[in-house]
């Protein structure tokens, strides 16, 4: 993200995150994407160096910090050319939030205090296979059964699923379409809870990703957050941050594949001189530029609107959107301007094509974005 909305933590951050990843994963980041998924043990190491609870308040033990330390954090793990860790790693950043603002105090003492700590890992569990963008559409259902709530459905595509500790769910408690909708968190081990095949990916190779099944899972009503109906608001109000995130990782890979692709061109010769040398390639890496730059400060601005308190439900729609557009066209012609090197799984763009893919679709997919766009007056 731009610095001039940094102060000296931020620039402090930055450098300790980028330390951070130069040790723990940009070494190991081939054989996190070959073996997948990257070590467990990450996660403690991530929340000891004070990554993970960056943003989060001091009392759930966090630092304090803003949406801008939780983005170069965000940053900084792509930069380790492991964006399935990256994501991996930051799947607390979309579960943990509801926790926090439905729970009440002894919930996330015992759900958000360890995740942060990284002694446990956490997931979101929404998406099912009918049920993606609309997620009205929920239809794993928990029916109360005194003090617990009996719970039957599935869900899919769940980032961490495989290896979550506790999965912060959206299930279905009433027949209204947003009002009968609760989250519950449901713990690993817990009887009529199963995990199925680990998916395989286009990209995201280093991060796990699930198939859930309940089949009478008993969850005790002390794992419900807030109120019985609350549970499409708590999901409404993760958008802004998790799009923000989304945006921010858009905008760090094409700056990666920008600068691989700025040092492959000096490097490689063609025609008796660097390709980098040739106007057309020129003019394609200056367009390449011009749309990273873009992209970073239109996310940069919603940030800072963000943590002034302002409304920015549309304009984190927009900044999704370019970012993404620009995440893809830039990883695009990386590998085109690498030429046949460029579609060979040992360069770095190769992975970095194939992960950028995936950001048109989660967190609310592009046409998803536009429809919310169009409604603004």
């Amino acid at each position: 993200m731009l610095p001039q909305f940094w102060d000296d933590t931020h620039h402090a951050l930055a450098a300790e995150a980028e330390r951070w990843v130069a040790d723990h994963i940009r070494p190991h980041a081939e054989r996190f994407e070959e073996e997948s998924p990257f070590d467990v043990g990450l996660y403690k190491k991530a929340g000891d160096a004070g990554l993970i609870g960056v943003a989060y308040t001091e009392d759930v033990g966090g630092a304090g910090g803003d949406i801008f330390h939780a983005l170069i954090v965000a940053e900084a793990l792509v930069r380790g050319h492991s964006v399935g860790t990256a994501v991996g790693l930051g799947s607390h950043a979309i579960a943990v939030p509801p926790i926090l603002a439905l729970g009440t105090e002894e919930q996330k003492a015992r759900y958000a205090v360890p995740v942060i700590a990284g002694d446990k890992i956490a997931a979101l569990a929404i998406t099912e296979p009918g049920a993606g963008s609309d997620v009205a559409g929920v239809r794993t259902r928990a029916v109360r059964d005194g003090d617990h709530y009996v719970v039957d459905g599935s869900k899919t595509f769940i980032t961490s699923g495989v290896r979550a500790d506790i999965l912060t769910t959206l299930v279905r408690t009433g027949e209204d379409r947003h009002g009968g909708l609760t989250m519950l968190v449901i713990e690993r081990g817990t009887p009529g809870f199963s995990v199925g095949r680990p998916l395989k990916k286009m990209g995201w190779w280093a991060s796990d990703t699930a198939e859930l099944h309940f089949e009478g899972c008993r969850v005790p009503v002390s794992n419900r957050l807030g109120e019985e109906g609350s549970g499409f608001l708590g999901v409404m109000s993760n958008f802004v941050h998790e799009r923000l995130f989304l945006a921010a990782t858009c905008v760090a890979i094409a700056r990666l594949a920008l600068e691989q692709t700025e040092r492959y061109v000096t490097e490689r010769e063609a025609f008796g001189r660097p390709i980098g040398k040739f106007q057309v390639l020129r003019h394609t890496l200056a367009e390449m530029r011009t749309r990273e730059a873009q992209a970073r400060a239109f996310t940069s601005v919603v940030a800072e609107r963000n943590r002034r308190g302002e409304d920015v439900t549309v304009d984190v729609a927009m900044a999704k959107n370019a970012a993404v557009d620009a995440c893809s066209f830039v990883t695009d012609r990386a590998v085109q301007l690498h030429g046949g090197m460029g579609y060979m799984r040992e360069c770095l763009v190769e992975r970095l094509y194939r992960d950028a893919r995936l950001f048109p679709i989660g967190g609310g997919t592009t046409e998803i974005m536009r429809e919310l766009i169009s409604k603004w007056r």
